[in-house]
């Protein structure tokens, strides 16, 4: 069982993941809210993050199309112009977003749980999603993300439970931080 104080965490810890994120400026806008109606959810694909401990999985997948708005997005991100980067490219831009938002996770989930692990984004066909009742997640949050007012994207948070967890998080303080991108 996850205890209503850990959903909050939870969910709590990925909004604040995303929001660090997805920006590719500080003055950049990033809205997340908690999407009640699933049907919405667009993307021909997602990339998915997993932070996991001895005693839960917490898995964030993130929907997505490869359109103009996203591209020039992801450009904007690498600081390079967007004719400039090939479709790998984008998914490694999009890949190392993952890994900044994966992370946030990973550093606010260990200050509660001492034994973390953080998975390398994996990209897949959005079709997978509809086995995601297979994982038996215990806990399972949808939202949807809106960048500068015009870019939408959506993200699933699925928590699957090995033991009770029960934990609180200070969701009164918010840091205000946006990771640097690395290429390698």
């Amino acid at each position: 069982m996850i205890s209503p104080s850990a959903r909050e965490a939870f969910e709590f810890f990925t909004k604040q993941a995303i929001k660090g994120a997805l920006p590719a400026s500080p003055e950049d806008s990033c809205e997340v809210s908690v999407l009640e109606d699933v049907s919405r959810i667009q993307g021909q694909r997602i990339v998915i993050l997993t932070v996991s401990s001895y005693l839960f999985r917490a898995m964030t997948l993130v929907y997505f199309t490869l359109d103009a708005k996203l591209k020039q997005h992801l450009a904007a991100i690498n600081r390079r112009p967007v004719d400039e980067l090939s479709e790998e490219e984008f998914l490694d831009v999009l890949g190392e977003v993952g890994n900044i938002l994966c992370g946030a996770i990973n550093r606010d989930l260990a200050q509660h749980f001492p034994y973390l692990g953080m998975s390398t984004p994996n990209f897949l066909d959005r079709h997978c999603i509809d086995f995601i009742d297979e994982l038996g997640a215990g806990f399972v949050r949808h939202f949807e993300i809106v960048v500068n007012d015009s870019m939408k994207l959506y993200a699933t948070l699925a928590v699957s439970e090995f033991a009770d967890i029960d934990f609180r998080a200070d969701t009164t303080v918010v840091e205000e931080s946006h990771g640097e991108l690395e290429m390698f």
